[in-house]
């Protein structure tokens, strides 16, 4: 295998500019969350959701796994966004919701929030997708200063 290094052409800035911005992503296959619900029911549902997912994740008055999966998803994204690392946050702290628009944002509670308050998070926001086996969310936090961007680091 031959490899090769490619060199810009650009003039090498001597300092980069940090962007006020934290990203997380995350991806989960629909059949985990379909599978905790049979093993687990309302324990497991009552853990991870609020009572507002949950209603917002009903389908003819039926829970849908996919709409769930994606909530888990934007959780998962939104916990690596504020660098969890090894503290604890319990699931239902954050939540996803329809904004006025239509479209899904978070809205953080208790320690989620206290620790977005602490880091610098001004504002989060979510975009989620999914089709059929999988479901995927992005998260992107704005940071009142981009020197907290060099804090920490995701170590998943």
């Amino acid at each position: 295998m031959v490899r090769r290094r490619y060199r810009s052409c650009a003039p090498r800035p001597t300092s980069i500019r940090r962007v006020p911005l934290r990203v997380g992503i995350d991806l989960v296959r629909v059949s985990t969350v379909r599978d905790a619900i049979a093993a687990h029911g309302d324990h497991y549902l009552q853990r991870v959701y609020t009572p507002r997912e949950l209603e917002d994740c009903r389908t003819a008055g039926v829970l849908d796994p996919l709409r769930l999966a994606a909530r888990f998803a934007a959780k998962e994204a939104a916990m690596k966004a504020l660098r969890v690392a090894d503290e604890a946050v319990p699931w239902p702290t954050i939540e996803v919701v329809r904004g006025q628009t239509g479209y899904a944002e978070l809205e953080l509670h208790g320690p989620a929030g206290e620790m977005a308050a602490a880091q610098g998070i001004m504002s989060l926001t979510v975009s989620l997708t999914h089709e059929e086996e999988y479901a995927a969310a992005v998260v992107a936090a704005e940071l009142a200063d981009a020197r907290v961007q060099a804090e920490g680091g995701d170590h998943r």
